[in-house]
């Protein structure tokens, strides 16, 4: 009994403290006191950089990007093809050439003591070997300072040792601080190279002896031949740097001397190709600026300092007639380079991109020849496939290294062609011409070193 008494007078008072704790409430906000004192003041925030504008504006850099959507080195420059390849895309990828720019390679070339065969330095890292050519490739300090003192910074303006000639030769074109030679870094030949030992071709020592024998085709080895032909034995695409220059031709000995233009001394790819404002106001059509095409675009030919009377694509002496001379001089060769009345240079006159293997030349030559050889070759050189690609009217010949790939057809059909031998003497003027075709210009860049290698070429045979 007094248990439970007990246990009734806990319970309640339990109720009780739980009752009366519910019935506190909160007091009237009392009134506001005096403020504190202000803290330390933070440090001053920096301007954004207000020198952005000096580059991008209408009249700069957005005008720049439209022109060089025009450009070849934007759409044609074929670097998603060469990445990758280490020997190619120094001069069709961004970071390759920046990369043999930066370690300074070599054009020479290394024997190989296991082999006893020379292979090319100039090649880059497979790590480097990507990058569509841009801004930054020719342009060094692009945003590093943000300042006015960027965008003229180049990414070299070095002499260029010739890859064609193995370095022993230095195009060093000196016009407005060198900056020719940012462009002949890649405009310049891809070597040919000796079938005995790897090494570059002695273009001296064949023009010395232009009656030796380069190839011959009943002795197919490669311990007597110094060149095996095929439809692609040619120097590449990069023939003006070298003609520009007045170097790298074989020089047979002759009636004319070689010489150069006052191009060669006084002007420069700039000039001409991006116009007197580095193409800042000097577009002609699609020509100027950076589109860097010089077709039709003779502004700079008339600037102060350069010719006295106007030039149009009409005036003669320092136009039209200079280059009919030359196309003249190219045709004259082209027909002297024939064996039993089968051309050894090829033709075409496709200038159709859709259909492939487009002649960049068509129209430099009254037969539209394009620098290759008229050696069979089953995708790139075959009667068979029909006139819209084979332009050729005789020929072609035989091709003295069928590759494991051709079908039994087409090796024995190669059977049934002419042999192709060449001498010194051939094998140089090929070469000549091949550079004086595929500068282009008809003799405009170097006149005199033009017409004095296809003359003295025509003359050796």
């Amino acid at each position: 009994m007094k248990l439970n008494n007990f246990t009734r007078l806990l319970l309640c008072a339990t109720l009780i403290i739980f009752a009366a704790t519910s019935c506190v409430k909160e007091g009237p906000m009392g009134l506001t006191g005096p403020a504190g004192k202000d803290g330390t003041n933070g440090k001053d925030g920096k301007d954004a950089n207000e020198t952005c504008k000096m580059c991008h504006n209408p009249t700069k850099v957005d005008l720049i990007s439209v022109q060089y959507q025009f450009s070849k080195h934007n759409y044609g420059i074929a670097a998603f093809e060469e990445t990758g390849n280490t020997g190619c895309s120094p001069c069709h990828t961004q970071e390759a050439f920046k990369d043999v720019v930066k370690r300074n390679v070599s054009s020479g070339y290394t024997l190989n003591p296991t082999t006893g065969r020379y292979t090319l330095d100039y090649v880059t890292t497979a790590d480097k070997a990507f990058g569509e050519i841009g801004c930054s490739t020719c342009h060094s300090a692009i945003h590093a300072t943000y300042g006015s003192s960027d965008l003229p910074s180049l990414t070299t303006v070095a002499p260029v040792p010739m890859v064609m000639l193995g370095g022993k030769k230095i195009i060093d074109l000196k016009a407005d601080g060198g900056k020719s030679n940012l462009c002949v870094k890649c405009h310049q030949p891809r070597p040919q190279t000796n079938l005995q030992t790897g090494n570059a071709q002695d273009w001296v020592a064949i023009a010395a002896n232009p009656t030796g024998v380069a190839y011959d085709a009943n002795a197919n080895t490669a311990t007597t031949n110094i060149v095996r032909p095929s439809y692609r034995m040619h120097i590449h695409y990069g023939a003006v740097g070298a003609v520009y220059a007045g170097l790298g031709g074989v020089e047979f000995a002759g009636s004319l001397p070689y010489t150069n233009s006052a191009h060669t001394t006084v002007a420069s790819c700039i000039d001409c190709h991006m116009g007197p404002k580095g193409g800042g106001s000097n577009m002609v059509g699609r020509a100027g600026g950076h589109t860097f095409f010089a077709k039709g675009n003779l502004t700079t030919c008339n600037a102060a300092g350069c010719h006295t009377n106007a030039i149009t694509s009409a005036s003669t002496t320092f136009w039209a007639t200079p280059r009919a001379e030359i196309k003249t001089l190219l045709n004259n060769l082209a027909a002297k380079l024939s064996v039993n009345g089968v051309d050894i240079l090829n033709r075409s006159a496709n200038t159709n991109e859709a259909l492939g293997g487009v002649n960049l030349w068509a129209g430099l030559t009254t037969n539209n020849y394009d620098g290759y050889l008229n050696v069979f070759d089953p995708t790139l050189n075959n009667p068979n496939l029909g006139s819209a690609i084979y332009g050729n009217t005789t020929g072609p010949f035989q091709n003295p290294s069928p590759a494991a790939t051709w079908t039994a057809e087409q090796k024995a059909f190669n059977l049934t062609l002419p042999k192709l031998s060449l001498t010194n003497a051939q094998y140089g003027a090929i070469i000549n011409f091949q550079l004086c075709l595929r500068d282009y210009s008809l003799g405009i860049h170097n006149f005199p070193y033009t017409k004095a290698l296809l003359t003295n070429s025509i003359a050796k045979l």
